[in-house]
């Protein structure tokens, strides 16, 4: 997959005024359109029959990423990191490409899974207080449905537009959590967290908490704040991968784990 460019390393001054007012307009847009998405979203959860709401809320958050990503020139695809393997470019698919895309998504999304599934599970029996054995009594087929409703209904959309546009773009605007002197360079540059392999701004935080945010509004239960923790995984894999895939299969695993874990133990 094509790298977008380190903002870490790249050689930069203190931007002028212009620079600033810039970044500026970048927040106020990213934000506005966040903004505005929430709002739609909500109000459909509110006036949709329950069996539409998840299809809706999908098609939102894809005509969102469409109209401020995809519909724009290559580059800009690419530095959001929403290409998807070459999927989504025009001309003909790099099917090597795509493959190392797919591979390198399904790593980082098992490894995370492996990780963080086993502590999940003690924490989710501390909430819910399941009572009895797990007993999953569900069939090939609506397993196939589930995870393909969470991988394409609701992963795609919400990894698409959260970390590929929001968390892109909000990058821009806030490319480090201050400014530091490059020792080599002697050129002042954005002061960066590394994470694991993964360079860090602001917008992680920042985009998180819209996610967060999100969520409650459309159910106005507290616990739904809680999502701001895996958000912040998500958006660890965006920094780290350079793209959204591995994201997309993470963000379907957690969901589908959690069903599964609702409906063995009888608890949702």
């Amino acid at each position: 997959m094509q790298e977008e460019p380190n903002i870490d390393s790249a050689v930069a001054i203190e931007p002028p005024s212009a620079a600033r007012t810039r970044r500026r307009r970048i927040a106020v847009e990213a934000l506005g359109v966040a903004v505005l998405v929430t709002a739609i979203v909500t109000a459909g959860s509110a006036v949709l029959p329950d069996k539409y709401v998840a299809t809706v809320v999908g098609f939102v958050f894809l005509g969102a990423t469409w109209a401020f990503v995809w519909r724009g020139d290559d580059a800009r695809v690419e530095l959001a990191g929403l290409a998807l393997g070459g999927v989504v470019l025009p001309g003909k698919i790099d099917v090597p490409r795509l493959l190392r895309s797919v591979g390198q998504a399904m790593g980082f999304a098992l490894l995370l899974a492996v990780i963080t599934f086993v502590p999940f599970y003690f924490g989710w029996r501390e909430v819910w207080h399941p009572r009895g054995s797990f007993a999953l009594n569900v069939n090939a087929m609506d397993m196939l449905n589930e995870v393909f409703g969470q991988l394409v209904i609701i992963a795609l959309p919400e990894e698409a537009f959260y970390r590929g546009y929001l968390q892109s773009r909000l990058d821009e605007a806030m490319p480090g959590f201050g400014w530091r002197k490059d020792a080599s360079t002697g050129a002042i540059v954005p002061r960066r967290l590394h994470v694991f392999g993964a360079s860090i701004g602001p917008s992680l935080l920042v985009t998180s908490l819209v996610f967060a945010l999100g969520h409650f509004a459309t159910i106005r239960d507290p616990a739904r704040l809680a999502v701001f923790f895996p958000s912040l995984l998500f958006g660890w894999l965006r920094y780290r991968t350079k793209g959204v895939g591995a994201g997309i299969a993470f963000h379907a695993m957690c969901n589908v784990f959690s069903e599964m874990l609702g409906k063995g133990f009888r608890v949702y």
